[in-house]
């Protein structure tokens, strides 16, 4: 391992090797936080450019690309309620809140040094614990998944606002958009109507887009913008210690929830975003500040989601299976240059591998050291009229979601969604909620049906099974604890 890791810190401190990392880095910076782009895109737009540049040339360019974006995801999230990336999302509910309250630095802040330490600690565990973790991901199967999937819708309890009719019903929407599409297991169509472009199912993009981006800026439209003025300089201040000694042990406890949930293939740092998003209000002794702009609420997701990103890499490094969409794209990068990702690549090709990894702490250390003059340098669109902007973000947005699946089904469908949820912010509905049943829908369905395929129909399968037992009995004491506390309330008023 130590020869491992001087020969990756070797290849990185080559000079083209580090022009590479610094560009990559602000491709990376640029695509998440700009809305619409996420990192996924701009890897595989710059696919067909890595195969005319040797492999660790190549690999240091995605990878740093990709670790970038899943940061900058939180800058568009924070100043414009509009998630940079897929990732960020758990991190408008209290980063945008914070931006209303005039303290926008402050929040960006919290989420640099989360963002940064997160990424830091999942490396960490990437590069020392990658054999013990892809170990321990293969004890996961189908009843162990289900059971994770669970555990996560149960955050629409600290989601909902205390309306939690209203945050089922919003789980409820994002499950059925999920079931859309053809069945994963049997292939056959479900609620497509004879549509062609509903075969494919509704993508998570253009319902991102639409539900965030599109309805805040119909909501902004008719809106006084006085508090646009106050917004114009932000601040940035990373290193606060009261803030630190006040965040530090949420930052902690979600990196390591973050790559623990990472590492389970398929599962992405989307899903460790908002399930540490939920943790972290089950932690906190003022669960009803959260959705209001509270250091925590942007430490959590910004931690998990960066350590989560760091912990996909490890089933793709380790089994060859992808942990996320763009690792999926990077498997395919990995192809394309005539490498199999797996258990032999440790051994085959331990250079390249321990390369990746100096590349990734490189970056997520340098995030540091660079954000701040990024975010200076992106702040000034602020300072652009809302009438140009407005437009500017819609015309991002619609790029964005044509050319995840090019398809302008998908631009009528983040349209649609804009309308919906302009009108449901209006009603103050959690539009949080629809996205964790989107998110988390498919990986419950799929998984709980091939749990009974395993089990030839017993439903003891999931209680039979520890991990699964624990997870769903930790779902089981999220979901009572709410109720409790609130009749406790009713009738103590």
């Amino acid at each position: 391992m130590i020869d491992g890791i001087l020969i990756g810190l070797e290849n990185l401190f080559e000079p083209m090797h580090l022009i590479i990392l610094l560009l990559a880095m602000m491709i990376g910076f640029l695509g998440g936080a700009l809305p619409g782009i996420s990192g996924t895109m701009i890897v595989i737009i710059l696919l067909p450019v890595s195969y005319g540049l040797d492999t660790i040339s190549a690999f240091i360019l995605l990878t740093t690309i990709y670790a970038a974006s899943v940061f900058s995801g939180l800058i568009s999230a924070i100043l414009f309620r509009t998630p940079g990336t897929p990732e960020a999302v758990a991190t408008v509910f209290d980063g945008y809140p914070m931006t209303q309250q005039g303290k926008p630095g402050q929040a960006l802040g919290i989420g640099i040094l989360s963002s940064a330490t997160g990424g830091v600690i999942g490396t960490l565990i990437l590069i020392f614990l990658t054999p013990l973790l892809a170990s321990f991901a293969l004890n996961f199967s189908s009843p162990e998944y289900f059971a994770l999937a669970v555990l996560g819708l149960t955050v629409v309890a600290s989601l909902s606002g205390g309306n939690l009719i209203q945050g089922f019903i919003g789980v409820g929407l994002g499950l059925f958009i999920a079931t859309i599409g053809m069945d994963p297991l049997s292939g056959t169509e479900r609620f497509t109507f004879g549509s062609l472009g509903l075969i494919g199912g509704i993508d998570l993009i253009p319902v991102l887009i639409g539900l965030f981006a599109i309805s805040e800026v119909l909501r902004k439209s008719k809106q006084d913008h006085s508090i646009k003025e106050e917004m114009q300089k932000v601040k940035t201040k990373i290193f606060d210690r009261k803030i630190f000694s006040r965040i530090k042990n949420t930052i902690f406890r979600s990196a390591i929830l973050g790559i623990s949930i990472g590492i389970l293939p398929g599962v992405g740092a989307t899903t460790a975003a908002m399930i540490s998003y939920s943790e972290a209000t089950r932690w906190s002794k003022n669960k009803e500040a959260f959705g209001t702009g509270v250091p925590e609420g942007i430490a959590a997701p910004e931690a998990a989601n960066n350590a989560g990103a760091m912990g996909a890499m490890v089933p793709l490094l380790a089994l060859g299976i992808p942990g996320s969409a763009t690792t999926a794209v990077i498997l395919g990068a990995f192809v394309l240059h005539g490498l199999q990702p797996g258990p032999m690549l440790m051994s085959d090709e331990p250079g390249l591998v321990y390369t990746i990894f100096m590349s990734l702490l490189a970056v997520n250390i340098l995030i540091i050291v660079f954000a701040k003059p990024f975010i200076r340098m992106f702040s000034k669109i602020m300072k652009v009229p809302y009438t140009a902007l407005g437009p500017a973000i819609i015309v991002f947005c619609i790029i964005g979601t044509f050319a995840v699946r090019n398809s302008v089904f998908d631009i009528w469908i983040m349209l649609l969604f804009g309308l919906i949820g302009y009108y449901l912010d209006k009603m103050k509905f959690p539009l949080a909620a629809i996205i964790l049943g989107i998110v988390l829908g498919p990986i419950a369905e799929v998984e709980f049906r091939r749990a009974f395929q395993m089990s030839q129909g017993d439903i003891s399968i999931f209680l039979t099974r520890p991990i699964s037992a624990v997870l769903l009995g930790l779902a089981l004491i999220a979901f009572i604890l709410p109720l409790i506390n609130k009749i406790k309330k009713t009738k103590k008023s």
